[in-house]
């Protein structure tokens, strides 16, 4: 606290801090004496009374309820919204169940793994004619086969052509 007062040009006269706010207005209530002839002034002392009764446990008679109004309309609100979702959820499960099921069947036939091998995979049986297509020319074969074309002199691979755009690069001509 000595360096806030240091700070702000020395102690006042009376001992109090000056905070550069208007002083608090306190109200002026007409205090009761005599009714209680067991308290005392001191303001770190525990008064005996009805403070004391209440954080014992109230009143003897009275005790507190184990649910509360907002407990109970708490719960029957997710009570609610259980039952409201249980059959979309019911219906839900029980169509995803029935299409696993029939891609199972599905799968467990002999015809249907040869069609999407056929498919996916470009698989052909012995003695089926293959049909594919390389850089925009149908090429017919046996299955298995593919035919050798003849390399053009002048087509190169893709890294003879970057080893020679180095080397030119490079002012190294070939």
């Amino acid at each position: 606290m000595s360096s806030v007062r240091g700070r702000r040009g020395g102690s006042s006269s009376d001992g109090r801090r000056h905070t550069g706010r208007a002083p608090r207005v306190h109200s002026t209530r007409p205090v009761r004496t005599g009714l209680r002839t067991s308290a005392t002034s001191r303001p770190g002392q525990r008064r005996s009374g009805r403070r004391a009764a209440r954080t014992t446990g109230g009143a003897p008679g009275r005790r507190r309820p184990l649910v509360t109004g907002r407990a109970v309309l708490l719960g029957g609100l997710v009570l609610l919204l259980a039952l409201t979702l249980a059959g979309p959820v019911r219906q839900y499960l029980a169509g995803r169940a029935e299409e696993l099921q029939q891609q199972l069947e599905r799968q467990a036939d002999p015809a249907y793994a040869e069609r999407q091998a056929r498919k996916r995979l470009t698989y052909v049986l012995p003695g089926d004619r293959l049909v594919v297509v390389v850089d925009g020319e149908t090429v017919e074969g046996d299955a298995g086969t593919l035919p050798e074309t003849a390399a053009d002199p002048d087509t190169s691979t893709w890294y003879d052509g970057l080893m020679e755009s180095l080397s030119d690069a490079d002012g190294d001509p070939r």
